[in-house]
């Protein structure tokens, strides 16, 4: 890897899983020291924090449910504590819920919002206290902001919608500031929760104009590469990367 991020100081919600554990790891290969939130998975947490050490970088694990305000806010606090400070912050947490609308439940469209809008409303509020020029803040969307093609994914595309008046806002507040936030919009990736094969991932390739799943890796190289000093004029972008699903 180049190292372009040796020495930066990054944040990664829900990173012990799926495509959340490979920026953890991509940006680690880059040379940042990272700390990544989890809810229920202490054992697949302490395993990226050990690929990520062997890596010759700092890393740490922080049991955070991202749907509970307070605890994002500890978790970037304790970044901060740990590292002297923080330079990237991925929002990287969330859910999908698909039901019928006639039976979605209005616990399950709260969570959905507190976890995929607000938490990532409340992570750069609290990092905006510590973060210097040059920082990046980059959210983990979804191609369906674009397309939704299967009845039940309302509410979930609306989450990730609203990611995308929330970054062109942002924009202009963190531009000032020589602070750069962005959305990653991924489509059909190959993880433990989506494989990549069966009836389902079938009907989804078929929507596609590159016929295949992508891998974690592939996501995390785009994150990577609006970490990097390369992206330093790419802000208030929705960036989709999803095999043409959209196209």
């Amino acid at each position: 890897m180049s190292q372009s991020l040796k020495d930066k100081r990054a944040l990664v919600t829900g990173g012990s899983r799926g495509i959340g554990a490979a920026i953890v790891k991509r940006l680690a290969a880059e040379g940042a020291n990272v700390a990544l939130t989890y809810s229920s998975s202490p054992y697949r947490a302490a395993a990226v924090v050990k690929e990520a050490q062997a890596l010759g970088v700092k890393c740490l694990a922080i049991q955070a449910d991202s749907a509970d305000s307070g605890a994002v806010v500890v978790a970037l606090e304790r970044t901060v504590t740990e590292f002297g400070g923080i330079d990237i912050l991925v929002n990287n947490a969330g859910i999908a819920v698909f039901a019928p609308l006639a039976e979605f439940t209005l616990a399950d469209f709260d969570r959905t919002v507190a976890i995929n809008v607000r938490a990532v409303f409340v992570a750069t509020q609290a990092a905006l206290k510590h973060m210097k020029p040059g920082g990046r803040i980059i959210n983990i969307g979804s191609t369906n902001a674009e397309r939704m093609p299967i009845a039940g994914g309302a509410v979930y595309a609306m989450s990730k919608s609203a990611l995308q008046g929330l970054v062109k806002g942002l924009a202009r507040d963190l531009g000032p500031l020589q602070i750069t936030i962005n959305n990653v919009q991924p489509g059909p990736v190959a993880t433990e929760m989506n494989p990549a094969t069966g009836e389902f991932a079938e009907s989804l390739k078929k929507l596609m104009a590159l016929p295949r799943y992508a891998s974690t890796d592939e996501i995390a190289g785009m994150v990577a590469y609006l970490a990097s000093p390369e992206a330093g004029f790419v802000t208030g972008a929705s960036l989709t990367i999803d095999g043409g699903f959209s196209a």
